[in-house]
């Protein structure tokens, strides 16, 4: 049974459980502030912080673990990401103060102070940008740090920068984007067994399915004969769309095929248009290709 470090709180944790559940690997807890779950029977979850998980699975601790790629790239270990789970989407950029003259990186006086929370990152990026600055490491709340004299630039997390806009702060660059991912330590395949490897991919394409389903649409539809070479155009599919005979269909068959799901209404019309009949359209619950 495989072992999975999932965030214990916040939206990360709320949308890995969601995820799971949709994959058929329901989260079954004992209780609220239970540290461990059933996921299907199938995997064990343990619940730890999200800035946790890197060191968790590094240290053999969890087999495999969902966190943001900032909080991974922050700790410094080495893992490997398995799968873009697509949500937790932000970024890490440098602010400053609506006034303060600078409007890059370039401009930041040396010596100059930098509040964030991701003081590796920090360092890294500042030096690969030939910038002498100070790290001053906080635990949160970096918006306040320039107008409190803490700092003069911020490097902290965004996703629509209303919060920095909010407390007066600008942009000035963007230091990386990040979104949760599925980690693995990278020494499994010398490590593991067969069964625990297979186990991990198996885990792996039951969530990459529930992905790959999102923002898409299965069609039907009855379409005159003669009209195959224009509906082809308008269903591309995955790999082109499926027709088959109905019986007693006369001149109609029927064609199925995977539709995006923000432009659907644009394929019934053209479908319509080619004298398309009883067109359906439902949700996929999981998509293998």
């Amino acid at each position: 049974m495989l072992r999975i470090a999932l965030p214990n709180k916040g939206r990360l944790s709320e949308d890995a459980r969601d995820l799971f559940n949709q994959a058929g690997l329901d989260v079954l807890v004992r209780g609220d502030r239970a540290l461990t779950a059933s996921l299907g029977g199938e995997f064990e979850a343990i619940f730890v912080r999200a800035q946790d998980v890197p060191e968790f699975v590094a240290d053999g601790a969890a087999d495999a673990g969902i966190t943001g790629l900032d909080l991974v790239s922050e700790s410094g270990r080495e893992l490997e990401s398995l799968l873009d789970l697509e949500f937790g989407k932000c970024r890490l950029v440098v602010a400053c103060r609506d006034e303060s003259p600078v409007k890059s990186v370039a401009d930041i006086k040396a010596d100059s102070r930098v509040a964030t929370a991701f003081p590796s990152i920090a360092r890294s990026y500042f030096s690969s940008a030939g910038a002498n600055l100070q790290i001053v490491p906080i635990s949160g709340a970096a918006e306040i740090a320039p107008h409190l004299g803490i700092a003069d630039v911020i490097l902290d997390v965004t996703s629509t920068g209303s919060t920095l806009r909010t407390n007066g702060l600008r942009e000035i660059a963007t230091v990386m984007s990040s979104s949760a991912q599925l980690y693995a330590a990278k020494c499994r395949a010398t490590t593991w067994s067969s069964e625990k490897l297979n186990a991990l991919a198996q885990l792996t394409g039951a969530l990459a399915s529930v992905i790959r389903a999102r923002g898409k649409r299965y069609l039907m539809a009855n379409v005159p004969r003669e009209s195959l070479p224009s509906v082809k155009e308008i269903l591309p599919g995955i790999s082109g769309p499926t027709v088959v005979d109905i019986l007693n269909g006369g001149r109609f068959v029927a064609v199925h095929s995977v539709v995006q799901a923000r432009t659907v209404y644009r394929t019934i019309a053209s479908l319509k248009e080619l004298g398309a009949e009883g067109i359906l359209v439902t949700r996929i619950e999981r998509l293998v290709p």
